[in-house]
């Protein structure tokens, strides 16, 4: 089946996992995300979603998200009402059921971002619209697409012959994302993080069954300069999630500072071509108050990434920044449009 073809199946579809997606339905939207990228660029955004309107509700703040879905609705000509955190009754004088069902009167689309992944699940039942998962606690399929598109810009290889490693904290929703995502697609995906801090053995459980039929290669283990090394790329995130008490920090930092992204890091990988990626924020120096309070506290001047390997060319966390616009608009196009 053709690319757009898949992509026209996916219409009225929602999107709150990315084990929800087939590996063709996956790369028909990288692929469908590269196409409206060049749209943009051109000026030739053909308003796709023109007249349909979009509900985004934010239990948690953002930038990239909010950003990219306000956008990416706007080149394509719909209207969004952003919701932020406490704004809406939701889960508080009003069920997530009924909120579904209210919404989805008014709303062609509801994007959500928030806690529980349970609330997102109500919503796609009981909305008959597409609902899209901006990030709950437990998955953030937005971000893997974002992720293949960028790893796909700047490799020549086939995506089954890729070497992904992500580093650091991997219990949380960015990582289960990432491996499960990797497993969908054949790929060599790779995990270096203490103990504690590996995927759940539900998500591991998940990613084994994917690699079954797509012949993944899956590695996790507590050695990061094993985890790096051959790989292409090497991703991190921040160690504490948003929502974590500040009392984490000190345990979290000498638990995680082995598997900081620095410069020796990258020399384990033994390619000199490798490339960092990472979702962002990200707490590379002091030039926050969160970074400055840190370096005050505990003396470190970067958490999961040290500044030089932020910045230097091996760094593509901006191209991969941007493509969550392209990406997340190809989300909503297919899904609205179908096209």
């Amino acid at each position: 089946m053709r690319s757009s073809e898949i992509v026209k199946a996916l219409n009225g579809r929602s999107l709150l996992r990315d084990i929800d997606l087939t590996k063709e339905e996956f790369m028909a939207l990288v692929d469908l995300s590269g196409r409206l990228r060049k749209e943009k660029r051109a000026g030739t955004a053909k308003k796709k979603l023109k007249g349909k309107n979009i509900a985004l509700i934010f239990e948690k703040t953002s930038t990239r998200t909010r950003a990219a879905f306000e956008v990416a609705a706007h080149d394509e000509g719909a209207h969004v009402t952003y919701m932020g955190p406490g704004e809406t009754q939701l889960g508080h004088k009003e069920s997530v059921k009924d909120t579904a069902r209210v919404l989805d009167r008014m709303y062609d689309g509801i994007e959500f971002r928030g806690f529980a992944h349970h609330d997102v699940e109500l919503l796609a039942e009981f909305a008959n619209v597409p609902v899209w998962n901006g990030l709950t606690d437990q998955w953030h399929p937005t971000q893997p697409l974002a992720d293949i598109l960028t790893i796909r810009d700047h490799s020549k290889k086939p995506i089954e012959q890729v070497s992904l490693t992500y580093v650091g904290d991997a219990r949380n929703n960015t990582a289960n994302s990432i491996l499960c995502a990797g497993a969908l697609l054949g790929m060599d995906v790779r995990i270096g993080a203490p103990g504690p801090l590996q995927p759940s053995d539900e998500v591991r459980q998940i990613a084994t069954q994917l690699a079954e039929s797509s012949g993944a290669r899956i590695t996790i283990t507590e050695n990061a300069h094993e985890a790096v090394d051959g790989t292409d790329f090497i991703y991190t995130d921040v160690w504490v999630s948003m929502g974590e008490p500040a009392s984490s920090w000190g345990d979290r930092i000498k638990q995680l500072l082995p598997y900081q992204v620095n410069a020796d890091l990258l020399a384990a990988s033994k390619n000199p071509d490798v490339r960092f990626l990472h979702c962002l924020p990200a707490l590379h120096n002091t030039e926050t108050e969160i970074g400055a309070e840190l370096a005050a506290t505990y003396g470190v001047s970067a958490l999961e990434v040290t500044n030089d390997v932020f910045e230097s060319p091996a760094s593509i966390v901006f191209d991969q920044a941007e493509n969550r616009l392209h990406t997340i608009k190809a989300i909503m196009v297919a899904t609205l449009a179908g096209a």
